[in-house]
C-alpha cells in the first residue's frame, strides 16, 4: 500500500521562551510542497537562511541539538521534530525569529497541538521510507551507550534509561504504535534534570530560560534548604522553592511513573528525524543522549544515501548484486574496449567497494600480450581497480554522472600473480581519506583467494567536461 507524504493545512504560530538561551521567540509552522523535507528558516536575519533539518547540520549536542549552516544556528530542534516524527508529518518550514525555538512546558505535546489545529493535509507524492533490512549499531562502552536498528514492517522505538540515581532508578518505555500511542503516551512527557547538574549547566551558559514550569528537576543528592535556595537564587527563581517528598523539586508530580524514559524516548525520535526520512525499524535504545543519538543517526543516514544512490543507478534489483553492467555504466563514462569491470557486489558509501571483472579468452590486450602465453596486463587490472574506486568515490558527490575522476599518484604498487583467461578478478578497494574532491584508497585484486596486485591510488574528482 503506497503511504503519501503530509503537511500542514494552514500556517500556525507558538510563541515563548528558549530553554538554553532564554531569549523569546516567536515560531510559526507553514506548510511546504512535496520532497521539501523538513527546514528551519530564520526570519530575523536580512537573508532569511534556511537550514534543512538533516543530521549533517548538527553542530552542538550538549543538553539538546542545535543544527548550523553557514554559521546561522537554531538551537533545541528535537521536540519539535519528535512532534513531526509522531504525526507523520513530512514537508514543512518552521520559522524563526530568533536563535531557539519556545520550550513552552518541556515537551513535544504544545507542538503537537499546534500542529493539529493546523490541520494535516495528504500530498500527492509517496513517502520516501528507509526499510531497515540489515542490523546497524552505535556502543559507547565508556558511557554505557548501546542503540541498534532491526529489521520490521513498521516503527517501534525502545528505551531504557539509567542514571544510578535512587529517585529515578532504572526506567523502560516502548512506543509500538505510532497511531495510537504518541499523541497520549508520550508528546506529555517533559524534560528533565537533576538539581546538582543545574548550577554547572548555568555556567556553561545553557538553561537560561529554564525554570520550574518547563522542567522536572530531580534532587538526588541530599542538599540543605540553603544549598537549594542558594542555586534557586543564583538562577533567578523567585518562586518558593520546596523539596518535594517524591523527590521533585517542589513536589511537581510526574505524568508517568516512567516519565523519564518517555521524555528520552522522545529526544530519541527527534534526533532520528535528522536522518531525513521516515523509518521502518525496531530501534532498541540504552541510555541514549544527543551525543549518541547523533552518531547514530549519521550511521543511518549513511544507508540511507547508499542504497538513494543504488536506486538511483541499478533499475532491477539483482540477488547478489549492487549494480550491474548497466548500472555501471550510468556512472563512470568507460566504454568498450576500456571498460574493466562487469559488477559490484558490495557497496558502502565512503568506505568500501568490491567489484568483479570477468577475464576472458576473448579481450583485445590478449592477442599481443602475449601471443602463445595470454597475460592480463598489469596496468589494466590496475585501471580494473580504478574504476572501481571511482563508482566508490563519485557516488558520494553530487551529479556524479558529470564528473570524471583522474587518478594523480599511484604507490606501493605490487602484482603478486600473473591473471589469464578464465579468471575472475575481485576488486576490492577501500577509502583511506576522502577530502570533498581528492581521495586516498587502497585497492587489492584476488583470483580465487589469491592477492594477484595490490596499490595505493590517489585520485581527484574533475567536471566531465573540463580540459
Amino acid at each position: 500500500m503506497v503511504v503519501q507524504q503530509q503537511t500542514i493545512k494552514n500556517p500556525i504560530t507558538l510563541t515563548g521562551v528558549g530553554l538554553h538561551t532564554g531569549v523569546d521567540c516567536t515560531m510559526r509552522f507553514l506548510p511546504a510542497p512535496e520532497n521539501f523535507g523538513i527546514r528551519f528558516r530564520r526570519i530575523d536575519l536580512a537573508t532569511q537562511p534556511e537550514i534543512p533539518a538533516i543530521v549533517d547540520y548538527v553542530v552542538e549536542v550538549t543538553r539538546g541539538t542545535t543544527l548550523a549552516l553557514n554559521g546561522v544556528k537554531v538551537h533545541t530542534v528535537e521536540h519539535i521534530l519528535a512532534a513531526l516524527v509522531g504525526l507523520q508529518v513530512d514537508n514543512i518550514i518552521i520559522e524563526l525569529d530568533n536563535i531557539e525555538p519556545p520550550i513552552c512546558d518541556g515537551s513535544a505535546k504544545p507542538f503537537v497541538e499546534a500542529l493539529l489545529q493546523a490541520g494535516i493535509e495528504k500530498q500527492s507524492a509517496p513517502k520516501d521510507y528507509l526499510i531497515i533490512d540489515q542490523t546497524i549499531r552505535y556502543v559507547d562502552e565508556k558511557k554505557g551507550v548501546d542503540i541498534v536498528a532491526l529489521p520490521t514492517d513498521d516503527y517501534r522505538v525502545t528505551v531504557m534509561i539509567d542514571y544510578n540515581s535512587a529517585v529515578l532508578g532504572s526506567q523502560h518505555s516502548g512506543l509500538f504504535d505510532l497511531h495510537k500511542e504518541f499523541i497520549s503516551e508520550f508528546a506529555p512527557a517533559r524534560t528533565f534534570c537533576f538539581l546538582h547538574e543545574v548550577e554547572a549547566l548555568h555556567d556553561q551558559g545553557l538553561i537560561r530560560g529554564g525554570n520550574l514550569d518547563n522542567a522536572i528537576v530531580v534532587v538526588d543528592n541530599p542538599l540543605s534548604s540553603g544549598e537549594i535556595h542558594r542555586i534557586a537564587t543564583k538562577l533567578g527563581i523567585t518562586e518558593a522553592i520546596l523539596l518535594g517528598g517524591n523527590g521533585v523539586l517542589n513536589g511537581k508530580q510526574l505524568l508517568f511513573k516512567n516519565e523519564p524514559a518517555r521524555h528520552k524516548l522522545i529526544d530519541l525520535m527527534g534526533d532520528l528525524a535528522l536522518i531525513g526520512v521516515p523509518l521502518k525499524a525496531q530501534i532498541l535504545a540504552a541510555r541514549p543522549g544527543h551525543a549518541s543519538n547523533i552518531e547514530f543517526a549519521k550511521k543511518v543516514r549513511k544507508l540511507y544515501l547508499q542504497k538513494a544512490l543504488i536506486k538511483k543507478y541499478q533499475f532491477e534489483k539483482t540477488e547478489g548484486v549492487v549494480l550491474d553492467i548497466n548500472g555501471i555504466q550510468r556512472i563512470i563514462p568507460h566504454r568498450f574496449p576500456f571498460l574493466f569491470l562487469d559488477k559490484i557486489i558490495e557497496f558502502k558509501l565512503d568506505e568500501r567497494i568490491v567489484g568483479v571483472k570477468n577475464v576472458t579468452s576473448n579481450e583485445q590486450f590478449f592477442q599481443g600480450h602475449f601471443p602463445g602465453q595470454p597475460v592480463m596486463p598489469g596496468v589494466l587490472i590496475l585501471e580494473a581497480m580504478a574504476q572501481t574506486g571511482g563508482i566508490l568515490m563519485l557516488n558520494g558527490i553530487e551529479n556524479p554522472e558529470g564528473k570524471l575522476m583522474m587518478f594523480t599518484a599511484m604507490n606501493n604498487v605490487k602484482f603478486r600473480k600473473p591473471v589469464i583467461p578464465g579468471d575472475q578478478l575481485i576488486l576490492e578497494m577501500e577509502m583511506v581519506t576522502n577530502r570533498k574532491k581528492i581521495c586516498i584508497m587502497k585497492g587489492r585484486a584476488f583470483v580465487d583467494g589469491n592477492l594477484v596486485a595490490e596499490a595505493e591510488m590517489s585520485a581527484a574528482v574533475v567536471e566531465r567536461n573540463s580540459k
